[in-house]
């Protein structure tokens, strides 16, 4: 059972050390994110994440994700760059499992996820 109380005021929930963002295209980029439950099974993971401007690359290949974003401001575009989309607070974005683009964030971005197969 998930204590419902793990979903209170995202916009407080600490979420770890910052560390080099993996797939960056920009150096010096960092992320930061903490897993607030996750389903028995490992194929759902809600948390928060955080990650400061630049440009990177997403693969949703193996699960989709649902974001909601709380703070900041993104484009988010299709791998061959076509259908960008402005993000901001309160924004609901899902890509799809199989998708894979591209962010730029252009201010320090604070989203809610949920990771699922």
């Amino acid at each position: 059972m998930i204590d419902l109380k793990s979903f209170s005021d995202l916009s407080a929930v600490e979420v770890g050390n910052f560390a080099p963002k993996p797939t960056t295209l920009t150096p010096g980029q960092t992320e930061a994110a903490v897993n607030l439950w996750a389903s028995q099974d490992g194929q759902t993971n809600i948390g928060v994440w955080e990650c400061t401007p630049g440009r990177f690359t997403a693969d949703r290949t193996a699960a989709g994700e649902y974001c909601h974003i709380i703070a900041g401001r993104a484009t988010v575009r299709n791998q061959d760059g076509s259908n960008p989309r402005e993000i901001g607070p309160g924004d609901l974005l899902i890509l799809p499992k199989g998708w894979k683009g591209e962010w730029t964030i252009h201010e320090h971005m604070r989203k809610l996820y949920v990771i699922g197969g």
